[in-house]
């Protein structure tokens, strides 16, 4: 199994010192980057849809072999109203990475508000059709898409299903290892139950231990012969914690 592991986002001041000199440019973050990881998430087009120049940017400062997921817009995840026009703009934004064949899939990550019905599961197709034909991963926050329902449709439309590893809180996604394709995905956010409802940055301001990246090196290697390729983020960026724990990660799995 091929496995790329990076961090969800890269961008962050906090990381200065800590992982980038302490004197880095904002522009030159990602150029030392891409010299210690292979693969990235772009979060900052949940936000806003950027100029594709921005996104060729990105493309030009890294090597050929570098990977690519970008986050789906807001629109699409949380709005979810008239998504069509939006859609559109963001395929365009993508574009210049797509072109240079290091846009590796899309990431739908939908809120802990949007429950399984069978309406919200058309809503996927939906979602498929407008994103093609570039690969869909979609995370789900709340644990109601738990169901063989949901993995079933999603196996026949190739949509890619994120498991995830965060707190052990009610309603929640359980940090299961699915996979629904030949490629799987997992993001870890941390396990701050104290600060998970309030939201901000404290909600991702957690230290894996070995004890609980071993978890996930032991579901990985259930899955060996039947993923041909994993990507696996870090989203606890709090002061830089995601490096540090894909690090160790990439040392507990030798690569």
């Amino acid at each position: 199994m091929e496995i790329r592991i990076g961090t969800s986002g890269y961008s962050f001041d906090d990381w200065k010192g800590t992982f980038y000199p302490s004197d880095v440019a904002k522009g030159k973050m990602l150029d030392y980057y891409q010299t210690q990881f292979s693969t990235v998430e772009v979060n900052s087009t949940y936000y806003r849809i950027p100029h594709p120049a921005v996104l060729a940017n990105m493309a030009v400062k890294t090597g050929p072999q570098f990977e690519f997921i970008i986050k789906a817009n807001q629109s699409l995840t949380h709005q979810r109203q008239a998504i069509e026009e939006p859609t559109r703009k963001f395929i365009n934004a993508i574009a210049p990475i797509a072109e240079r064949g290091q846009l590796k899939g899309i990431l739908a990550q939908f809120p802990w508000s949007w429950k399984y019905s069978p309406a919200n599961l058309r809503y996927l197709v939906n979602c498929r059709e407008l994103l093609a034909p570039y690969p869909l991963f979609v995370e789900f926050r709340h644990d109601s898409w738990l169901r063989p329902e949901t993995t079933d449709l999603m196996r026949q439309h190739e949509i890619g299903f994120v498991s995830v590893d965060g707190p052990r809180l009610q309603g929640l996604m359980p940090p299961e290892f699915i996979a629904t394709g030949d490629t799987a995905y997992i993001r870890l956010h941390g396990r701050n139950a104290d600060h998970w409802w309030s939201g901000g940055a404290l909600r991702y301001d957690y230290n894996y231990s070995r004890d609980e990246l071993q978890e996930w090196k032991d579901k990985l290697a259930q899955y060996r012969g039947d993923v041909k390729k994993s990507f696996i983020f870090f989203n606890n960026c709090h002061l830089g914690q995601a490096v540090k724990n894909a690090r160790d990660l990439m040392q507990l799995l030798d690569i």
